[in-house]
């Protein structure tokens, strides 16, 4: 199915077993939304898992970047909100269950990712009642432009929780073709907004694991 498909065109996961008629109209709004985000499971990312040999999904990667905030608030650079950070993170992906996930070094996905994001939130986010709908979207959006410093940190997580996997998979997504050190660390460089410390730290394992040729030398490619 195309990914500018609506919800008419897919059908809801909750279409299959629907609820009761009697139930509260909020509540099975509220009921939809959460079986429908059910599908972020299903959505596999390109970092390798640390524990398993398989590709971590997007619930996990959500999941495992609330951990980090909440035990990596103190290297942030400005004081946050760590629960309206782990807000942040457990909302910014939720839209690649429309939109599919865009991997960070894939320039030609790149190019239509704001697009196909920002139609997937049009049509997820509605499904919430009207006021959490609003809520719920004004995080994912809060998030995408990193004006706070919340969503700054939440940034820098989504960068360097995958940047961890690649070390402990001796490279990983690093040695994707036509990705040099150089463009890791361009494109890992936002984690240096949020925190100085955090970013020297993942500098380091970049700097490293180019050392023991995990990842190509040379420059970004264009």
């Amino acid at each position: 199915m195309d990914d500018s498909s609506t919800n008419l065109d897919r059908g809801l996961l909750v279409d299959r077993t629907p609820f009761p008629e009697k139930l509260d109209e909020r509540l099975r709004k509220q009921f939809t939304f959460l079986i429908e985000v059910d599908q972020l499971k299903a959505i596999l990312r390109q970092s390798p898992l640390a524990c398993v040999e398989r590709r971590e999904n997007d619930a996990e990667h959500s999941w495992h970047l609330a951990m980090m905030v909440a035990l990596l608030a103190e290297y942030s650079d400005e004081p946050i909100d760590v629960g309206h950070t782990v807000q942040l993170v457990l909302v910014h992906d939720l839209v690649e269950i429309y939109a599919g996930d865009t991997p960070l070094y894939d320039g030609v996905a790149e190019a239509d990712q704001q697009g196909r994001e920002q139609a997937a939130a049009d049509e997820l986010f509605a499904l919430l009642p009207d006021d959490q709908a609003l809520a719920v979207r004004a995080l994912w959006d809060e998030f995408e432009a990193r004006r706070t410093p919340e969503a700054r940190f939440a940034k820098a997580m989504d960068r360097l929780q995958p940047l961890l996997l690649n070390w402990m998979a001796r490279g990983g997504t690093w040695q994707a073709p036509g990705v040099t050190a150089d463009h890791v660390r361009s494109r890992k460089a936002v984690i240096g907004d949020a925190s100085t410390a955090l970013w020297e730290a993942g500098r380091c394992l970049i700097d490293e694991g180019q050392k023991r040729g995990w990842s190509r030398s040379g420059e970004p490619p264009q």
